[in-house]
């Protein structure tokens, strides 16, 4: 079994931390994604993992055993880079055999072992190729078959789908997705600022909040299943960067607090939040945050003038002008007929607000609104 376990691990480099006191637990078998804005230590922390950087405080236990000084070759996993990797002058055969032939492996197993990879990542016809002789995403398969015949008991993923195009990301995220479910045991941890990428292949997803030099900031925003940190973000960062289009923003101020329900005034506009009141006192200013397919148009008794509308085929996004508000309110929407200076009737549903107070902190759920969290569209509907 490959368990990882990160206890208070740090990492700065000189004068200039870059990971503060991470705790971690990563199950035998997870697919744990590490995703977040560049430059906050994404990468650094694969690497610590891996061996290539040396850890500046705390411990990584891999499978029980404490690696801080184990080299990379004596941790048991497998790396797979944003560039590939591959050596030029060799063939596909020669750069998944030449780490097995190194180990001095029999010949049976080491054909036996590129057989089985070359099964899972479809390479039958290239083996013989050179990677100048590769598709991009050919190239990757290559990498990814190079790690799978170590068979490591941890996968290392930094950014491996960043230089294919749209459809070959596609195609490569599903090959991705099916050599973990294939591989079973083997836990996977995957880098990536893509959080389609994160949403699609993770069983748990781990956000990391940018530490702009300071030694005390937070360094893991949250981490949990994919549609927790969707539904259930922990603070505004957290909501601000899962989601695409991202949740709509809306300065406000607490009007009058209830058993379950939070009043907020927005310019004159009355916006109710099924949350919890504990903690909040009127007149508090406070962010109110709701996800644009939440927002119903069509209906309600608030009314405001569309200013933009991006028509995407299945639906549009209709941006929507409201008085005081520095950003306008996004909503999709799958009707083809709204155009800019509509006056629409909209209604933002109590039941799938969000709450965040100064601090960035997201308010709690109440206990009526938290049995519906997890199908916010159908509480919406209600």
């Amino acid at each position: 079994m490959s368990r990882i376990e990160l206890r208070g691990v740090s990492k700065s480099f000189a004068s200039t931390p870059v990971l503060n006191g991470i705790d971690l637990h990563i199950e035998a078998g997870e697919f744990c994604v590490f995703v977040g804005p560049s430059g906050c230590g994404k990468s650094t922390l694969l690497r610590l993992l891996a061996g290539l950087e040396d850890v500046s405080a705390g411990e990584i236990e891999i499978d029980g055993v404490l690696v801080n000084d184990l080299p990379p070759a004596r941790r048991n996993v497998a790396m797979v880079f944003q560039s590939y990797a591959l050596y030029p002058h060799m063939s596909v055969y020669q750069n998944m055999s030449f780490g097995l032939q190194h180990r001095k492996l029999p010949a049976a197993e080491i054909e036996a072992r590129i057989a089985e990879a070359v099964r899972i990542l479809q390479l039958d016809g290239l083996l013989q190729r050179r990677p100048k002789e590769l598709s991009g995403g050919q190239r990757q398969r290559v990498a990814i078959a190079r790690a799978i015949v170590r068979q490591p008991k941890v996968f290392l993923f930094d950014e491996p789908l960043s230089n294919l195009d749209a459809a070959l990301r596609v195609q490569t995220r599903l090959e991705i997705a099916r050599l973990h479910r294939a591989l079973g045991s083997a836990s996977m941890v995957y880098v990536t600022h893509d959080q389609v990428e994160a949403m699609t292949l993770a069983d748990r997803i781990v956000l990391l909040q940018p530490l702009a030099g300071r030694a005390d900031a937070l360094s893991v925003a949250q981490a949990g299943p994919p549609l927790e940190l969707y539904h259930q973000p922990a603070n505004r960062f957290v909501a601000g960067f899962i989601g695409s289009p991202a949740m709509n923003f809306i300065a406000a101020t607490v009007k009058s607090l209830g058993d379950g329900m939070v009043v907020a005034d927005v310019h004159g506009m009355v916006c109710e939040a099924q949350l919890s009141a504990q903690g909040l006192t009127p007149d508090e200013p406070v962010t109110l945050g709701i996800r644009p397919e939440h927002v119903l148009l069509g209906q309600g008794t608030q009314q405001a003038r569309v200013c933009h509308v991006e028509r995407l085929g299945e639906l549009s996004h209709v941006y929507l002008d409201l008085p005081g508000s520095r950003a306008p309110l996004l909503a999709k929407s799958p009707r083809d007929d709204i155009a800019i200076d509509d006056l629409l009737p909209f209604e933002l549903p109590a039941q799938v607000m969000h709450l965040f107070r100064a601090d960035g902190v997201a308010q709690a759920r109440s206990n009526a609104a938290a049995a519906g969290a997890a199908d916010p569209a159908a509480a919406a509907s209600t």
